[in-house]
């Protein structure tokens, strides 16, 4: 089975940093997709980035592009995403997520194929 293991989220002020880890195990697929996702109490679902493994591509959204950065350590099957410049609005519980599918960027906003979720880790960010 494919296990995804959030980690890293907390309390941060604006304008700091935070680092979140994804821990995945169980993927057999050679070519997959792991992305980062977030969702803020009464908002939908925002996909944030991904990292495809066939190729090392990323993915952003426009709202933490320049900001935010996706990487892979394949050595210890885990997927960070480190986040500067916090803002209020980043607030949210973020979610790794796994997929062969696809992840792509449509005016200027993250839309991924994921089959496979993990849970959240919580996101603070105060003004």
């Amino acid at each position: 089975d494919v296990q995804l293991q959030a980690s890293g989220g907390g309390l941060a002020q604006t304008g700091e940093s935070l680092r979140l880890s994804c821990a995945a195990s169980g993927i057999t697929s050679d070519e997959y997709t792991i992305g980062w996702f977030r969702q803020a109490p009464g908002k939908e679902r925002e996909g944030v980035s991904c990292i495809s493994s066939a190729d090392g591509s990323t993915y952003y959204a426009d709202s933490v592009k320049g900001r935010f950065t996706i990487s892979a350590d394949n050595a210890k099957n885990t997927v960070y995403l480190q986040m500067n410049s916090l803002k209020p609005e980043d607030a949210a519980e973020y979610y790794c997520a796994a997929g062969v599918d696809f992840c792509t960027v449509i005016a200027g906003k993250l839309f991924a194929g994921m089959n496979y979720w993990g849970q959240g880790t919580q996101v603070t960010v105060s003004s």
